[in-house]
């Protein structure tokens, strides 16, 4: 494949060393200087550039750079020697060219491509790859002013943490499109989702910049092109990808000082530099006896569901009767905006009542759907799959064994339905603090102690999980076991206990 197949030939330039070469002009610079080359020399390079890492036979560059004439090699060796000499190959430890003897030559330099002229004040006008924004936003609006405003104060490395669904993509793109005019268009959206793999990250980044990922040779590659460079990166869903996207991340923060990097995960990258915002749930409406429709509406969360039943209706509006049941819904839901949207697309359909309804039955919450979301949004089971593909063995067990619990529950608690001959303390401490860095478990201090709980959709699913594992009755009796012992030697924190027998008496309302 030519170059000229690979994309716009006015586009085209390509770097190695401390040579650029633009394709459509046959130009050679070095440090902006011209560098003298023939017409075949520059047929030999181009050829060579574009199967880089790989073996050219003679024969075949001879055809490129003598079409229409047969010539011997001994031509090739000429122009091939002044294309070296034109280089400085061998020179300083440069190497760019290498003779694989009986045949052919090959490039061996690292190359970057790079579609598109950049300058140093940032991309031209229309560069960005952003996505469109997904729908109206609604609650976020300070969330994403809060963000703007720091980078505006030069953090450079923010990262949006949440549990799945929160709305961490709609806050990074809101942020995106606000920041277009300030990068003057170099704002750079990275799906993360579609990596399988650490290996494709660096190639999935470049291509977001408009790079040929087949000239981007490692991070040192990539660094150096955004080095010179003013642009804002979005990394959107890093989590299963952690350990590499945080190593990329700090190499990027750390030698391209122009370059700033919105992230979102569902667990903190943990590098020098980053400063996290944690994504909460939207506000719902309390449980009160009747809220008025203006009262519920006063809620993110309820205004969010009315909206989506509007869009995809176009005559609904929220009246009396319906707002305790919407705002049930919210609640139930834990006011995540993806739950909220999948909930609102069942109510246009089947009516609020019936929504609220099936929201008694755990595997209709997880089953409301969407068929053209990025797959791991289409349901909350997909989401919430997509968290749980990724933990540990025994952060699984963990999760699906404290799922017993509804509402709150102490650490004391988790050991005492968790630990087993095989799963010790120390590991369902570790696992704990995992599963609190992956935004599947809440946590907040109290004067009692440190306090944890699922969220319910998170909750729903565990216990699916731990109905499948064929543990339910056993880690249900060690529950039970657990509130006998608090009650009966007192020694329980008397706030665990009125949890713990609230979880013992309401199990049924959800398992």
């Amino acid at each position: 494949m030519s170059i000229q197949h690979i994309g716009s030939p006015r586009a085209i330039r390509l770097r190695f060393g401390p040579f650029e070469l633009n394709v459509a002009e046959r130009s050679l610079k070095k440090a902006n200087q011209v560098i003298p080359l023939g017409g075949r020399a520059y047929d030999i390079l181009i050829a060579l550039l574009e199967n880089a890492g790989e073996v050219v036979g003679k024969a075949e560059l001879i055809a490129r750079a003598w079409p229409d004439v047969t010539v011997e090699e001994g031509s090739l060796r000429v122009h091939l020697s002044a294309l070296r000499k034109a280089l400085g190959d061998g020179q300083f430890g440069d190497k760019y060219i290498t003779n694989i003897q009986g045949r052919g030559y090959r490039f061996i330099a690292p190359i970057t491509r790079l579609a598109a002229d950049y300058d140093k004040g940032g991309a031209s006008e229309g560069l960005s790859n952003l996505p469109p924004a997904l729908g109206r936003m609604v609650g976020r609006e300070n969330v994403v002013r809060e963000i703007q405003g720091r980078l505006q104060t030069d953090q450079r490395l923010i990262t949006i943490l949440g549990a799945g669904g929160i709305g961490k993509t709609t806050v990074a793109l809101s942020v995106g499109h606000g920041a277009l005019a300030g990068f003057a268009g170099a704002v750079f959206f990275v799906d993360l989702s579609t990596v399988n793999d650490k290996e494709h990250l660096i190639g999935a980044i470049a291509s977001a910049l408009g790079l040929d990922p087949r000239f981007v040779d490692g991070g040192d590659a990539l660094v150096d092109f955004l080095h010179p460079r003013r642009a804002l990166i979005i990394l959107d869903g890093c989590e299963h990808l952690i350990e590499k996207t945080a190593e990329i991340a700090a190499f990027i923060f750390q030698d391209a000082p122009d370059i700033y990097i919105l992230a979102t995960s569902r667990e903190a990258l943990r590098v020098p530099g980053e400063r996290i915002l944690r994504l909460c749930p939207l506000d719902c409406p309390p449980e009160q006896p009747g809220p008025t429709a203006s009262e519920a509406l006063a809620y993110p969360a309820a205004r969010l569901f009315a909206e989506r039943v509007s869009a995809r209706r176009g005559n609904f509006l929220l009246g009396d009767d319906e707002a305790p049941m919407v705002s049930e819904i919210c609640r139930k839901l834990d006011g995540i905006p993806l739950a909220i949207e999948l909930a609102a697309g069942r109510a246009a359909i089947f009516g609020v009542r019936n929504t609220v309804t099936k929201l008694g039955s755990r595997l209709d919450l997880l089953k409301f759907g969407r068929r053209t979301a990025n797959p791991r949004h289409q349901t909350l089971i997909a989401t919430l799959d997509w968290s749980h593909d990724h933990l540990s063995e025994v952060e699984r067990v963990v999760l699906r064994r404290v799922a017993i619990f509804i509402g709150h529950f102490t650490l004391e608690a988790a050991l005492a339905v968790g630990k087993e001959e095989e799963i010790g303390q120390l590991e369902i401490e570790s696992a704990v603090e995992n599963l609190v860095n992956k935004s599947l478990i809440l946590v907040w201090p109290s004067h009692r102690g440190m306090l944890y709980r699922l969220l319910n959709t998170t909750r729903c699913y565990a216990l699916e999980k731990l109905a499948a594992s064929g543990e339910h009755h056993s880690i249900a009796a060690r529950h039970a076991s657990h509130l006998s012992q608090l009650s009966e030697n007192n020694r329980g924190n008397p706030f665990d206990l009125e949890a713990s027998t609230i979880s013992g008496r309401r199990h049924g309302t959800w398992a």
